[in-house]
């Protein structure tokens, strides 16, 4: 058997160093068309096969970046699976499609800002590798990813500050969600706090003072902190007191929602209910139903982020849409411009925002 083509042999036949191949292969337009053509021509003729492990020796990078997530979408919305457990089922059943709302969202918040920075990271000749952080209390799954890639993305206080400070003395750390705290991170952001205010001030112009009731989201989310203090500049320009809301908070997912909902109508259903994100709005949704209240005839619900399953509803969610997919294409982005350019000025990214009125807030006429 022949011996396989390595870059030093492509480096050798096409005259120029093995960092060189490696840019041709990766970064092509980086490279001088003359030279580019000539490590081509000698790839072709050599049969070569890029290999991730040559192309980190030389440029000392591994081609592949971080995506860490703290993993909170739904886990306990998932329905039990056994594949090995009954061998004896059917391969194939009929069944008549419920008209009931689906309970679990088909695309979630995390799955979009996924499958953005899957796009740009292979638009950028990088492999992702992702990481979930669920019952990771001391964040080792964080830091095994930290050593086997040349950039990080992280949910902004997914990490606790002092195991991200040390990481990011090793790698590029890009966060995404949360402002700036006067760090050195490269930020990806929204405006949180001005989408809310003014969805708000759209539901308060429609509902009976008294009768306004905030899903919260974790005391520990920057997402969730902005989208209630947009609540609350809200209620402060309509003079309205916080302490006149019926307040309660959730952890982002459909069942604490639900949990919500089933709250608010043991004590008194409220006119409209503001959700710090669509997961939670749904559940509330879920609840009411259950309960023969009708959505918006009897409480009008919005939601945040823009997910598909807003969208699929019945009612169809009004909600604040975030650019989720440009989210993970963004911080994909500043990860390449760091890695390019390490000593430049830390950048924070701002995606605009989009708020779509539906039937849940505003029935049609």
């Amino acid at each position: 058997m022949s011996r396989k083509a390595t870059v030093y042999d492509v480096a050798e036949r096409a005259a120029v160093s093995i960092a060189t191949v490696s840019r041709v292969l990766r970064q092509p337009d980086a490279v001088r068309p003359a030279t580019r053509e000539r490590v081509l021509d000698a790839v072709t003729a050599l049969g070569y096969v890029p290999s991730g492990s040559a192309r980190g020796l030389a440029e000392r990078r591994t081609g592949v970046l971080g995506l860490y997530f703290p993993g909170f979408d739904a886990a306990e919305d998932a329905p039990p699976l056994d594949v090995l457990g009954d061998r004896s089922r059917p391969s194939f059943a009929v069944a008549q499609e419920s008209t009931e709302p689906a309970q679990a969202p088909t695309m979630l918040f995390l799955d979009e800002v996924l499958r953005g920075a899957e796009l740009e990271a292979w638009k950028q000749g990088f492999v992702l590798m992702i990481g979930v952080g669920r019952d990771d209390p001391t964040r080792e799954t964080v830091r095994d990813i930290a050593g086997r890639v040349d950039g990080l993305m992280v949910l902004a206080q997914s990490v606790p500050d002092d195991v991200l400070a040390r990481l990011a003395q090793r790698i590029p750390v890009v966060v995404l969600s949360g402002p700036s705290r006067g760090d050195d991170y490269d930020h990806v952001t929204v405006s949180n706090a001005e989408a809310m205010a003014e969805l708000t001030r759209l539901v308060l112009a429609e509902t009976a003072p008294g009768r306004l009731a905030f899903l919260a989201g974790p005391e520990d989310s920057p997402d969730g902190a902005q989208r209630w203090e947009g609540f609350a500049a809200a209620l402060a320009e309509a003079g309205i007191a916080a302490d006149d809301v019926t307040v309660l908070r959730g952890d982002f997912t459909r069942a604490s929602g639900r949990r919500a909902g089933e709250e608010l109508i043991a004590d008194a259903p409220p006119a409209a209910l503001i959700a710090a994100n669509d997961q939670m709005a749904l559940g509330a949704i879920d609840a009411f139903r259950s309960a023969g209240l009708r959505v918006p005839d009897d409480v009008r619900v919005t939601g945040f982020d823009g997910i598909e399953a807003a969208a699929l509803a019945r009612p169809a969610l009004t909600t604040v849409r975030q650019p989720m997919i440009d989210l993970g294409r963004a911080a994909v982005q500043l990860l390449a411009r760091r890695l390019e350019r390490p000593d430049a000025a830390p950048v924070t990214v701002r995606l605009p925002l989009q708020i779509l009125l539906r039937e849940s807030s505003h029935p049609r006429a």
